[in-house]
């Protein structure tokens, strides 16, 4: 048995990994896009390390676009097999993987506009395609041994990262041989986090791909941080009359930030100010979660019974036309706006950045992971200037940093997530920087888990 790393491989993206059992079957975990623009990534969403109509089956943890992504580009390349996945993550699937088709489109469209003179450009895929990679998609039930083919068997438990998430375990059983476990955490989420169940350990397994994207840090303790939040919208929307912008993934990130000032509604101290949640994905995305209430927490299921609409209030606005979020940038009133991508490098978060950047009346409240390349990452550097089409932008807004809305377990809430793994012969990291990464190898070692391997992309282990 063989595992190869075709993506995440000390990145935070483009979650890919390939395990060939003896006999020759073929089985995908995950298939994501590469979100940035390092000059090495280049090629990578647009080629694959192996030939997509050889692999048997695909396994899917969660809907991200950094683990979805090329999806429809692998079935587009001759992949026709069945795509395993939970009932939430192939809702959330669906609109994602039209939403990057349209991405898709628009890019190549402006490029063939704008650069023609570079060679013409080819989308990716186009909506067609997602359409039809999403009749691949079957949803299984979380807790429950599923039969994949002979010899294969599948369990999911709640990753608590995001709605539908969850860990990967595979029992493999070949002529001969006694069964091997082999795991994937997928994206590990945090414990006691709003509208999700916590994360659930994983069975113990012989060997474990798992994840690192906070390995190297904690998260600052999450008690305080409505009333950080309460402080951060009085300051900017009401002192300052500003904008106080929240930029979230759609999915997940900003129903979960929807969640905390409806609460803060209900109880009657949210102050009186316009709320936007600026995208069409976003606003079709909360739909989905009141449609899959089986992966509420327990807080949630409660709070439904005083409020049946978690995701809405009086002075919650969700906008989907173009028109409407342009109006936004021009507007003088104290407001909140949340809108994608969650590290402002694309869609409305970014103009939204480049029209309130340079006033000092503003801020922006970063919620999670930005890539060091970003100008999320950069405003959360220090940046005195960012680059946002093509102009270089003073930074004048305050820039505040919550890292623990995150969806992702810090070093401490990893480690207990495996912690029960006693059988281990072999840890692979990935979905990890480099640093982040060497630093949980040290951190797992100096509790006394042993062979720890950092693949770089497309090496090959044998098991």
């Amino acid at each position: 048995m063989r595992i190869k790393f075709c993506g995440a491989a000390r990145v935070v993206t483009g979650s890919c990994h390939l395990l060939t059992l003896d006999n020759g079957m073929k089985i995908l975990m995950d298939c994501g896009l590469y979100q940035g623009r390092d000059k090495d990534m280049e090629d990578f969403n647009a080629s694959f390390p192996f030939d997509p109509k050889t692999i048997d089956i695909m396994v899917l943890s969660h809907a991200h676009i950094d683990h979805t992504g090329r999806i429809p580009k692998l079935v587009k390349d001759g992949f026709d097999g069945d795509i395993l996945c939970t009932h939430a993550t192939r809702s959330l699937a669906g609109i994602l993987l039209q939403d990057s088709a349209r991405i898709q489109e628009r890019d190549a469209s402006y490029h063939n506009k704008k650069f023609s003179h570079l060679g013409k450009k080819t989308a990716l895929y186009n909506r067609k395609d997602a359409r039809k990679a999403l009749d691949n998609f079957i949803g299984l039930s979380y807790d429950r041994w599923h039969f994949v083919c002979d010899g294969v068997r599948l369990l999911f438990k709640d990753a608590g990262h995001l709605l539908g998430s969850a860990s990967i375990t595979l029992e493999i059983t070949e002529v001969g041989k006694e069964p091997v476990l082999f795991g994937f955490t997928g994206d590990v989420g945090r414990p006691n986090r709003p509208i999700l169940r916590n994360p659930i350990q994983m069975p113990e397994v012989d060997y474990l791909i798992c994840e690192s994207t906070y390995g190297n840090r904690d998260h600052v303790d999450s008690i305080d941080e409505t009333d950080r939040f309460m402080r951060i919208i009085t300051q900017t929307c009401i002192e300052n009359k500003g904008k106080l912008l929240i930029p979230a993934f759609s999915i997940g990130r900003t129903q979960e930030i929807v969640y905390m000032l409806d609460r803060l509604e209900t109880a009657g101290v949210l102050p009186h100010v316009p709320v936007y949640v600026d995208s069409p994905l976003a606003v079709n995305a909360t739909q989905i979660f009141g449609a899959h209430q089986e992966c509420f927490d327990e807080e949630l299921s409660e709070y439904l019974l005083l409020d049946p609409n978690p995701f809405g209030f009086s002075n919650l606005n969700y906008i989907r036309k173009k028109e409407k979020s342009k109006r936004l940038n021009k507007s003088k009133e104290g407001c909140i706006i949340v809108s994608s991508s969650g590290m402002m490098n694309a869609g409305r978060s970014k103009h939204h950045l480049y029209n309130s950047i340079d006033d000092a009346k503003n801020a922006v409240m970063l919620v999670g992971y930005c890539a060091p390349h970003t100008p999320g990452g950069k405003l959360k550097r220090g940046a005195k200037t960012v680059d946002l089409f093509g102009k270089s932008c003073p930074v004048n807004l305050d820039v505040h940093v919550m890292d623990s809305i995150s969806g992702h377990g810090d070093r401490h809430e990893i480690k207990w997530f495996i912690n029960n793994q006693q059988k281990l012969k072999k840890i692979f990291l990935v979905h990890g920087e480099y640093d982040s990464q060497f630093a949980f190898k040290s951190f797992l070692e100096d509790a006394g888990m042993k062979n720890i391997e950092i693949p770089s992309l497309n090496q090959e282990f044998e098991l």
